[in-house]
């Protein structure tokens, strides 16, 4: 169960939302972590329909809490702009709800190549050589999203 948004006049429509969790450049994965201490992580990733594709090493702590806990939270922050002389900010983001599951085979190809297309779309040739060479040594967590909200201040 997701709570409502409490400022609500702040919320963008769904599309809106999806397009800046789209174009991001990095986001925000958080986890429950050992003891409850909380544990987030800047990273990059791409996005393919309702799916948010993740990399890491073979072993880690994103693994080991996922493999705990496959619940997590995406967070993306888009454009922004301080105001400081109205000790504000403009804003947008989005945030992700889902559950995070290690992927292999075509659909892990698929996810790294995905995520060549988004960073270095002129180098997809080098991208899948790449994807060929070094896909062995890199885990994929594909996060199904279940639920999604945007906000802004424009």
């Amino acid at each position: 169960m997701h709570r409502e948004m409490r400022r609500s006049d702040r919320a963008i429509t769904p599309e809106e939302a999806y397009e800046i969790l789209v174009n991001g450049e990095y986001g925000v994965l958080s986890l429950a972590g050992d003891d409850g201490q909380p544990y987030g992580v800047p990273i990059s990733y791409a996005v393919v329909e309702n799916v948010i594709y993740v990399h890491a090493a073979k072993t880690g702590q994103k693994l080991d809490l996922i493999a705990q806990n496959s619940k997590v939270a995406f967070t993306v922050v888009g454009k922004t702009t301080v105001l400081p002389g109205k000790f504000s900010t403009e804003y947008e983001s989005v945030m992700a709800f889902g559950m995070a599951t290690e992927i292999s085979g075509d659909e892990k190809e698929d996810a790294l190549y995905a995520l060549i297309k988004k960073y270095s779309p002129d180098f997809l040739e080098e991208g899948k050589a790449y994807i060929n060479r070094a896909g062995d040594a890199t885990t994929v967590i594909k996060i199904v999203i279940d639920h999604f909200t945007g906000k802004a201040r424009r």
